[in-house]
């Protein structure tokens, strides 16, 4: 029975200019969930990430970690980082967070437009939160599919032919038994649709999800006879290993 491990990646710059790279936060989580691995001595056999900065950074602080902290000769060689055409799969990318923001309403075409916005607010970090949540959810209402370069059906959709593409690739693998685990570093956005699916629910159940869940927090699918199957949801009890300080939601 394979076990695929959908971890979010580290804490990103959320409210920056570049959204996509780790915060010193978000490697620190990465780093955690490697040393909690290695520490209960789960076997990781295969990683995989997207293609963005933040996931492939939180891979690599991941495998950093438990490779030098697993016992030696216990390692299975999981990632190659010299060769990403081994482990990047594009279809764990986020959605065009920044094309669901300007779409939902014209005047935020321009950073400058935006911090005026957020000017007008005594706490311009909770007034962001609040406008990419009402952008969310016009994207995920379905009514204005057209106006989007991905839209939720469409994200939907390789959110789960991602899923499969790995579940097809831990079949190929010569090194994979039976019984691997397979771990990739994805986002919020992909582990809600595939989640919501797999619990046979629509674009508003997956809205909800993705907003519960937490940097680095994991979610478990067992594959058994082909067919894939919820286990577990956002589990991030590594983020305890030095207070509650390191649970994070952006």
């Amino acid at each position: 029975m394979t076990t695929i491990l959908l971890a979010r990646h580290g804490q990103a710059s959320f409210g920056q200019e570049n959204y996509d790279q780790l915060s010193e936060l978000g490697s620190k989580q990465a780093r955690l969930l490697g040393q909690h691995y290695a520490t209960t001595q789960r076997r990781i056999d295969a990683i995989f990430t997207g293609s963005l900065s933040r996931q492939q950074d939180s891979a690599r602080y991941f495998w950093e970690t438990y490779q030098s902290s697993i016992a030696a000769g216990d390692v299975t060689p999981a990632l190659d980082l010299s060769a990403p055409d081994s482990y990047v799969i594009d279809a764990f990318n986020e959605f065009n967070h920044k094309d669901v923001f300007i779409k939902s309403d014209p005047a935020f075409t321009t950073q400058e437009a935006i911090a005026a916005e957020l000017a007008k607010s005594d706490t311009p970090k909770a007034r962001l939160a609040e406008l990419f949540n009402l952008a969310m959810q016009r994207w995920h209402a379905g009514h204005n599919d057209s106006d989007y370069l991905e839209s939720w059906p469409q994200f939907n959709l390789r959110a789960q032919q991602a899923l499969e593409h790995v579940r097809t690739q831990a079949a190929q693998l010569s090194h994979l038994g039976r019984d691997s685990t397979i771990l990739v570093f994805t986002s919020g956005g992909v582990i809600a649709a595939i989640t919501a699916h797999l619990l046979q629910q629509g674009s508003q159940t997956a809205y909800q999800l993705n907003r519960s869940l937490v940097n680095t927090g994991v979610t478990s699918i067992t594959v058994k006879e082909q067919v894939p199957r919820l286990l577990s949801l956002n589990e991030y009890s590594h983020l305890f290993a030095d207070s509650k300080r390191y649970v994070t939601w952006r």
